[in-house]
């Protein structure tokens, strides 16, 4: 399970992207202007390639409030998103 722990700050999340990967799925959350407000958006795709050369159609993305609360909500989506994944594998 990816936990709250495994992401980095905000502060961070301001400055660039964070990817990272939890047993086969990869993700990548980004600090992005969505109209008005800055959101959150997360990334999610199957391994074993990275976020460029893995097709388009492979990855589910998701925009979150870009906060600690939007963070948690991210962490939430990214673990079903695994659990979906496992379940589809089994």
């Amino acid at each position: 399970m990816i936990k709250r722990e495994d992401i980095l700050s905000l502060e961070y999340l301001k400055k660039t992207e964070f990817t990272g990967s939890h047993r086969g799925l990869r993700y990548r959350l980004e600090g992005v202007e969505e109209e008005t407000e800055k959101k959150l958006l997360v990334t999610v795709w199957p391994e074993p390639f990275n976020f460029v050369t893995t097709p388009d159609e492979q990855k589910q993305h998701e925009a979150f409030a870009f906060s600690e609360d939007g963070v948690i909500d991210a962490v939430a989506w990214m673990n079903d998103r695994l659990f979906e994944m496992e379940n589809h594998l089994s």
